[in-house]
């Protein structure tokens, strides 16, 4: 296993908190019931001293905006430009700070919490991802800086190096700005922005695991500036990401979610050479990256179902708590708590086409190992929390641990946890946490080949972005999933 590098992206003032002493990393991480933040001792912070915290000098907000407007990160009006030797470094704010914020998320609430944001900071550090994209503030917004401080203005040097971001929106904005601050990495930058979260999705599992709780608070107008306050402080730990990389026989019609991209690898070739198997004439894959799990089969499935049922119907979404109780009830129609018909292959377990492959720490070689006969869906867990706050992996004693030659799971050990889930009502067992889950494996990379016969499809989710796979009795279809060499930088909510 690659060993990670712990100086990229590491400000001067950064203090980086180890997953295993961070309480959001186990189970005693405890969040405010009633008000989604976690319980932090509060003390009140004057409105206009908190802007100072936060507010970038005018000149640079406005060359910000005006880089991404014209996408070019040279592009400073002439009148914005600085006099030789720059503006004193004393002029940057403690912790200048930019919020992204999904408007689609959080209800109604999202116009509104736009502009509460905008009241407590300043109008161009509030992104509406609707109108810049992560990518572009990336490329354009903080390249600026860099373009300004490269001509020796020390008050831009020292915004970008203590830059922070919140973001405001469900695990899947969080993915999406992580993902694009990735670049930064790519391309050898150091000072990479941590992220804190807003919370306003369903699960929030991103935010719950970094202490900024599980749901968007009631009394809100408080809470934000509570939050912001919070961000200035927080502590940084590290998040693993995790490439997949879904490689198929050409031909095969798939309708991929967002986050997978086409890639011109050649690794299904690669893999089927490894598996000993017939090589494809053509393969074409897809690639992408998660933060939180990946999954296979029924509850994948049920999401898939549930998702396009809410496109269809989309006055079905109300809500967190509306979109739970539509995703109960539909699941419940798709066989996973009761299998109507045992000879229906598309209802068996997951050994009917599945073999798996994996890396242990510090070993090259993979090996494979046994799919359980009733596993009806396997999970690849990254974060402790899962599916709203559930915790499926459990908290297992150390007896057990070295027994199964395990390690305790963090989010910055470079592993990642198999478990399987049975029928419905096991699982439902599970999220509620009376039992754990089935545990597999714990692995620095993983490898599924799927083939078909019987099953003319599989369904596959990332991240919640679920997806229907085809699969061929010919050849096979591979999925690999292996580290990113860099970590995630998180703030810690308390």
């Amino acid at each position: 296993m690659e060993e990670t590098p712990r100086s990229v992206g590491e400000a001067s003032t950064t203090n980086f908190v180890p997953a295993e002493t961070r309480p959001s990393a186990k189970k005693d991480a405890v969040t405010m019931k009633g008000c989604g933040f976690a319980n932090l001792a509060w003390v009140g912070v004057d409105r206009e001293e908190l802007r100072g915290r936060l507010a970038m000098p005018e000149y640079l907000r406005l060359a910000m905006r005006d880089c991404i407007k014209r996408k070019d990160s040279t592009a400073v009006p002439d009148h914005l430009l600085l006099l030789p030797g720059g503006v004193a470094a004393d002029m940057a704010p403690h912790a200048p700070m930019v919020v992204f914020i999904n408007p689609k998320s959080g209800g109604r609430h999202g116009p509104v919490l736009k502009q509460r944001l905008q009241q407590l900071m300043t109008d161009e550090q509030v992104f509406d991802l609707t109108e810049v994209k992560p990518h572009e503030f990336v490329r354009y917004g903080l390249a600026c800086l860099e373009t300004l401080a490269a001509k020796g203005d020390e008050c831009a040097r020292e915004c970008r190096e203590k830059m922070r971001i919140m973001v405001a929106g469900g695990d899947g904005t969080v993915g999406w700005v992580l993902g694009c601050l990735g670049e930064l990495h790519n391309d050898g930058k150091s000072h990479i922005p941590p992220v804190g979260v807003i919370p306003l999705g369903t699960g929030n599992d991103l935010s719950r695991s970094f202490s900024w709780g599980g749901s968007f608070p009631f009394a809100w107008r408080s809470a934000m500036k509570r939050t912001l306050h919070r961000a200035t402080l927080g502590t940084v730990s590290r998040l693993d990401s995790w490439k997949i990389v879904v490689s198929m026989p050409s031909g095969e019609v798939v309708d991929p979610p967002y986050s997978l991209k086409p890639t011109t690898e050649e690794t299904a070739l690669d893999q089927a050479l490894d598996a000993d198997k017939d090589v494809p004439p053509k393969a074409k894959s897809y690639e992408g990256v998660f933060y939180n799990y990946f999954s296979i089969g029924m509850d994948a499935q049920v999401a898939y179902g549930f998702h396009h049922l809410r496109n269809e119907k989309p006055y079905l979404a109300q809500g967190p708590v509306t979109n739970k109780l539509i995703y109960s009830s539909y699941s419940c129609t798709q066989g996973w708590f009761c299998t109507p018909c045992v000879s229906n292959p598309s209802l068996r377990g997951l050994r009917n086409i599945m073999k798996i492959h994996i890396k242990k720490a510090n070993c090259s070689e993979w090996e494979e190992i046994h799919v359980p006969k009733s596993v009806r869906s396997i999970v690849i867990l990254n974060l402790y929390n899962y599916g709203s706050g559930r915790h499926p992996w459990g908290n297992l004693r150390p007896k057990y641990l070295e027994k199964r030659g395990f390690v305790e799971a963090h989010c910055d050990d470079g592993l990642i946890e198999i478990f399987g889930l049975k029928q419905g009502w096991h699982a439902s067992f599970v999220m509620a946490e009376i039992i754990s889950a089935k545990h597999i494996a714990q692995a620095a990379a993983i490898r599924f080949e799927l083939r078909g016969g019987d099953w003319k499809n599989a369904f596959l989710q990332m991240d919640g972005e679920p997806w229907k796979q085809p699969m061929k009795s010919d050849y096979s279809t591979f999925v690999e999933i292996k580290r990113v060499p860099f970590q995630s930088l998180m703030i810690n909510g308390e």
